[in-house]
């Protein structure tokens, strides 16, 4: 069997059309764009509104067990030899998400596509007039998790108390200030102690195309100038993902994405505290 071997954890339009017969191909798309019928041909849905989060744990979106993983991906028609592309409608928004979890459970063979959906649009590439969907025959993945990925409040706590780390958060920056309001009820507004604000779009440039490898350095290094151990929060732990994807193109090596993010933090504990500002 011919195993295609991605260049890297981002490719374009070009690379993916070259290869499209190749590789499984995943729509992550979440919200509106979850059931929108348009997708690249013979798409796959990577449902992270559904199947893909666990949803007896409190937060949204968060990690399914290995075993659930593992189900679902075989549900999908993945084997352990493929090689994955993901997209989403958005742009890149959540298929940094779908690209980090397949990571975390092991599977290294998978990429997000630069500008998802809209940039294969804009490039006169053919779109099905279908939403994702798949009834093809079962896979043989097998979830293998990885430490270190994901992680934990426990561990966030750790990384804003250490001199050698720095927590970024993806949120805008009228959330990370508390100015407006969250759209989950029941959180506070504002961020942790210690934490700095990187909002997820700042990463991308015109045509919501990642920004290049040197330009996403030095927005990493402004704001954790010598600090190489990252930590990444968001709402729901979607766009942190996105940091996580700009981090790893800039050379960052072992980035992690506070799974809970916001939707956890922001509950109101004493354990978990929160200041408001810039």
């Amino acid at each position: 069997m011919t195993v295609t071997e991605i260049p890297g954890p981002l490719v374009g339009t070009d690379w993916l059309a070259a290869h499209l017969a190749e590789v499984v191909v995943f729509d992550a798309s979440v919200g509106a764009h979850r059931a929108a019928p348009a997708r690249i041909p013979a798409a796959r849905p990577f449902d992270l509104d559904g199947a893909l989060s666990d949803h007896s744990a409190a937060a949204p979106h968060t990690m399914p067990s290995p075993a659930a993983f593992t189900e679902a991906l075989r549900g999908l028609g993945v084997d352990d030899s493929d090689t994955v592309v993901v997209y989403d409608g958005a742009g890149i928004y959540s298929s940094a998400r779908a690209w980090w979890m397949l990571r975390a459970m092991g599977f290294d063979r998978v990429a997000v596509l630069d500008g998802g959906l809209p940039a294969w649009a804009a490039a006169g590439l053919p779109v099905e007039a279908a939403a994702a969907a798949y009834d093809g025959p079962r896979g043989s993945f097998t979830a293998r998790p990885r430490a270190g990925l994901l992680v934990d409040a426990a561990a966030v706590s750790a990384a804003l108390a250490d001199p050698a780390a720095a927590v970024l958060d993806a949120r805008t920056r009228e959330r990370f200030a508390g100015t407006a309001p969250e759209p989950r009820p029941g959180l506070r507004g504002g961020h942790m102690p210690g934490a700095l604000n990187l909002p997820f779009g700042e990463l991308q440039g015109p045509g919501g195309l990642m920004r290049p490898a040197g330009e996403l350095r030095e927005v990493f290094g402004a704001l954790a100038g010598e600090r190489e151990r990252l930590y990444f929060s968001c709402g729901s732990g979607v766009t942190a993902c996105v940091l996580a994807l700009g981090a790893t193109l800039a050379g960052y090596e072992g980035p992690a994405v506070y799974d809970g993010s916001w939707s956890e933090w922001g509950v109101p504990s004493e354990l978990r505290p929160v200041v408001t500002g810039p």
